[in-house]
C-alpha cells in the first residue's frame, strides 16, 4: 500500500519512482489502486464533494498558494511525503467542485536546498507577470518559488533562499520580529510580506514581555523579492478581541471594498480575522470576527481572487475521530467548501458559497407552509420529513419563528433519536447552531459549535444546509457559517426533520436536493 500511496504523489524523478514504474510492480500497483479505490468508496465517513486527500494520512493538512490563473482555480496543500518531509501537493478546476490532481508541487527536502520541509504560505502574481509562491521553509525561513509553466506544475525554487532567514538565539534580530508562515502582497510598487509570529509564543511563552504577547504579524518591504528590508509590527493586537497567548499564523490580507482584511488562525482558536484600514504601511483593525469558536476545528484558510473579482476562501477542517480509526481507513484530510467573502454596507462580513455548487444537485424536493406548533411551555416539537432523507444532501430552508426560543432541523437522525445533529437558531444566546452532542454512538466530539448570529425583527432565518458523509456545514441569511464534523455509526442515522423550540415555527419554503460526489473516490 505504500508502494501505492507514492505512486500517486511523486513526480517521475523523484526517489522510489523507478521501483514503481518497473514492468515487475506495475500488475500489482493497478490491482492496489482499483482495491483502494474501492475500499475508499464504500467509506461511510469519506466526504464525496468536499476535496479530500487522495490517499494517505495528512497532518498538517493546510490550504495553501491559492491562486487563480488561466482561468482556472489552482489550489496547494501541505502534506507528508514520505523521506522528503513536508510538501506540497498540487489541485486545480475550473469550477470549484472538479479538481485534478497535478504532480507535486514542491518537495520539502531537496538535494541542496537550505529548506528541510515546507510550511504554509500563499501565492501571487509578480510585477513581472510570474505565479510566485513564498513560504515558510523548516529550519531556513521565508522562501520564494516561482513557474513558468501555464499548468503551474514546475516550479523552481530561488537560489536566494532564505530570503529572510530564520532567527535564532544569539542573532540581533532574535524577537525583534520571528520568521513563519508568510502571506505576500504588492502595494504601491512595492512587494510586501507579513510573517507570523508563532515561534515566539509556542518557544518563549513562559518568558515574554507584555508587548510581545498576542496574536503579530512582521511586515517587510522588497523590490525584488530578494532583498527584504524589516519595518515593524503590521498591527498590534486587541486584548478586547484576542487572548495573549493566541498566535498569528496562515495569514491572507486582502482588500475588499475600500477595506482591508486579515485572515488568519490561532493554533488555539481556529480561523478568524479583522476588518480594517490599511494606510502608511499600518493595518488599523476595526473589527474582529471568529470562524471557529468552541474549539480551532475551522483552521489554516487560504483566499483568491478570481477572474469574477470574487474573494473566495477554503479552510482545512479537522477529522475528530481516533488516530487507530483515521489510520485503518486510510486517509485524512479534508478541506471546507469554498466560501464567498465581500462586504456589507455596515462593512461587517458576508459568507456565501459560489453558484457554482449548484451543478452538483439533483433529485430535488420541495415542501411549503410546514407549520411547527407548540405542545406546552419551553417543550421541543418537531416535524419528522418523510420524504426527505440522506447523507450527502443541501437544503434551503426559511422559516420564521413565532415565539420560539429555537428553530432548525435535524439531519442525519435515526429513527429513535439515537443518532442525531442539530441546526438551529438560538433566538435568546443570538447565536447560529450545531449540536453534535448525539450525533454518533461512537468517534467524534460531543459539543454545541455557535457563531454569533442575531436576526432582526421580523427576519426569517434563511438557511443552507450542506450535509457530506462526515461534514456539515451551515450557512445563515448571507452572514455565518458554522462547521462540525460527524461519525454516525448507524446506517440508518439519515433521516431529516424540522423543529422549534418554547413556540411555534412556519417554514414557508424547504428544498432538498441529493448532492453528487465529485470526488474520483
Amino acid at each position: 500500500m505504500v508502494l501505492l500511496v507514492m505512486s500517486f504523489l511523486l513526480p517521475a524523478d523523484a526517489v522510489f519512482a523507478e521501483d514503481l514504474i518497473n514492468s515487475e510492480n506495475i500488475g500489482q500497483i493497478i490491482n492496489d489502486a482499483r482495491a483502494l479505490r474501492e475500499k475508499f468508496t464504500r467509506d461511510p465517513y469519506r466526504p464525496g464533494y468536499h476535496f479530500v486527500i487522495p490517499e494517505g494520512l495528512a497532518n498538517p493538512f493546510d490550504i495553501n498558494g491559492a491562486i487563480f490563473w488561466k482561468g482556472r482555480y489552482h489550489l496547494f496543500y501541505l502534506f507528508q511525503l514520505a523521506g522528503r518531509g513536508h510538501s506540497w501537493g498540487h489541485i486545480s478546476s475550473n469550477d470549484m467542485v472538479h479538481w485534478r490532481h497535478h504532480p507535486v508541487a514542491l518537495i520539502g527536502k531537496e538535494e541542496g536546498k537550505p529548506d528541510r520541509g515546507m510550511f504554509s504560505g500563499g501565492a501571487f502574481v509578480n510585477m513581472d507577470g510570474v505565479p510566485t509562491i513564498i513560504y515558510h521553509g523548516v529550519r531556513a525561513g521565508t522562501c520564494i518559488a516561482t513557474s513558468t509553466d501555464d499548468n503551474l506544475e514546475l516550479w523552481t525554487k530561488s537560489e536566494h533562499n532564505p530570503v529572510i532567514k530564520k532567527t535564532k538565539k544569539g542573532d540581533p534580530n532574535f524577537r525583534v520580529y520571528n520568521v513563519f508562515d508568510p502571506v505576500a502582497w504588492i502595494h504601491d510598487g512595492h512587494y510586501y510580506a507579513a510573517l507570523g509570529n508563532a515561534h515566539i509564543l509556542w518557544k518563549l511563552r513562559d518568558e515574554l514581555k507584555p508587548e510581545e504577547r498576542g496574536d503579530r504579524l512582521f511586515l517587510f518591504r522588497s523590490d525584488d523579492l530578494i532583498n527584504w528590508q524589516y519595518l515593524h509590527p503590521l498591527y498590534e493586537p486587541n486584548p478586547k478581541w484576542t487572548g495573549p497567548l493566541e498566535d498569528n499564523a496562515c495569514p491572507e490580507f486582502f482588500q475588499l471594498g475600500d477595506k482591508w482584511v486579515l485572515l488568519f488562525i490561532s493554533h488555539s482558536r481556529g480561523c478568524q480575522y479583522y476588518i480594517g484600514r490599511h494606510e502608511n504601511e499600518h493595518f488599523y483593525p476595526e473589527s474582529h470576527g471568529r470562524m471557529s469558536w468552541t474549539d480551532s476545528g475551522f483552521f489554516a484558510p487560504e483566499s483568491l481572487r478570481d477572474d469574477k473579482g470574487r474573494e473566495i476562501m477554503w479552510s482545512w477542517i479537522f477529522d475528530r475521530r481516533d488516530g487507530h480509526t483515521k489510520h485503518e481507513s486510510g486517509w485524512s484530510g479534508t478541506f471546507s467548501l469554498p466560501r464567498v467573502l465581500s462586504l456589507a454596507q455596515d462593512n461587517t462580513l458576508r459568507i456565501n458559497v459560489p453558484e457554482e455548487l449548484e451543478i452538483l444537485r439533483y433529485n430535488s424536493v420541495t415542501l411549503t407552509d410546514l407549520e411547527i406548533k407548540a405542545r406546552f411551555f419551553n417543550s421541543v416539537s418537531e416535524m419528522p420529513l418523510k420524504q426527505i432523507k440522506g447523507n450527502s444532501i443541501e437544503l434551503s430552508i426559511e422559516m420564521v419563528g413565532d415565539g420560539a426560543s429555537r428553530m432548525g432541523v435535524k439531519v442525519c437522525a435515526s429513527p429513535g433519536g439515537e443518532e442525531q445533529t442539530l441546526v438551529y437558531y438560538d433566538a435568546e444566546q443570538k447565536l447560529l447552531k450545531i449540536d453534535t452532542t448525539r450525533s454518533s454512538l461512537g468517534d467524534g466530539q460531543k459539543t454545541i459549535e455557535g457563531g454569533p448570529l442575531e436576526l432582526k425583527p421580523g427576519e426569517s432565518l434563511k438557511l443552507r444546509v450542506f450535509v457530506d458523509k462526515s461534514v456539515v456545514e451551515v450557512f445563515a441569511n448571507g452572514r455565518q457559517a458554522v462547521m462540525r464534523r460527524i461519525y454516525p455509526t448507524r446506517k440508518d442515522s439519515v433521516g431529516v426533520s424540522i423543529f422549534a423550540t418554547g413556540g411555534n415555527a412556519n417554514v414557508s419554503v424547504l428544498k432538498k436536493w441529493d448532492i453528487m460526489p465529485s470526488n474520483p473516490y
